[in-house]
Formats: C-alpha cells, sequence, structure tokens
C-alpha cells in the first residue's frame, strides 16, 4: 500500500471522529433521531457536525485525484507527498473548525484543496 492509500484510508475513517466529537459525553443523545439531535446543537457540537459534512464532501476529490495520478503514474513521491499535506490540512481544519477559528479555518481548506489540485497537475 503507497502512503497516499494509507492517506485515503485515514480520510474515509477521519470524518467519524468529528461525529464522535460533536456526540462527546452523548448528554441527551437520542440514538433514534441522531440527526434531529445534531441539528439542535450548538457551540462545539455543531461546529463538529459541521466539520463532519465538510469532511465528507472533500473525500471525492481526493479519492480521484490519487487514484488518477497512481493510474497514470505519476511520481509517487509527489503523490504521497501532497497527500501527506492533505491529510495534515484537514487535521488542522477540524481542529480550526472546533475552536471556533473561522479565518484560520478557511486558510487550511484552501491549503487542503491547493493538495489536491497538485495532485492533479502532477498526472
Amino acid at each position: 500500500m503507497t502512503i497516499a492509500y494509507a492517506c485515503i484510508l485515514f480520510m474515509g475513517l477521519f470524518p467519524y471522529v468529528a461525529a464522535g466529537i460533536a456526540k462527546k459525553g452523548f448528554e441527551q443523545y437520542d440514538n433514534s433521531m441522531p440527526r434531529a439531535w445534531l441539528a439542535k446543537q450548538t457551540g462545539f457540537r455543531a461546529r463538529a457536525n459541521a466539520a463532519q459534512a465538510n469532511l465528507f464532501e472533500s473525500l471525492p476529490l481526493f479519492f480521484a485525484a490519487v487514484i488518477i495520478a497512481q493510474i497514470q503514474q505519476a511520481p509517487q513521491f509527489k503523490i504521497d507527498l501532497l497527500a501527506i499535506g492533505f491529510v495534515i490540512a484537514r487535521i488542522a481544519y477540524l481542529i480550526c473548525y472546533i475552536s471556533n477559528w473561522p479565518t484560520t479555518r478557511s486558510i487550511v481548506w484552501m491549503a487542503g484543496l491547493a493538495c489536491v489540485v497538485a495532485i492533479f497537475f502532477q498526472i
């Protein structure tokens, strides 16, 4: 397994970290209606839930970039490095979202997107 493929696996599971943070402590958590319960949350729980959605939304383009670059036999070192950059940016994104740092969050979001675009330019 390449490092980039490991990054795909990690990112496929990472949104569930945000989901766990949103449900932290399960205070009055309603497992029969989890989305309705999450929709009523505020503060860090609401931000973690929003981060979860955004993390899922970012996956298709990242997955496609890595897989297409691998199929096209782009330089593996560059694919791996950019995939790691994407993962780091997305971890920072979650931290910024939960911490309510919107400007920094936007900057790291753009850094993650730049990594994905750069992977396509390796083809």
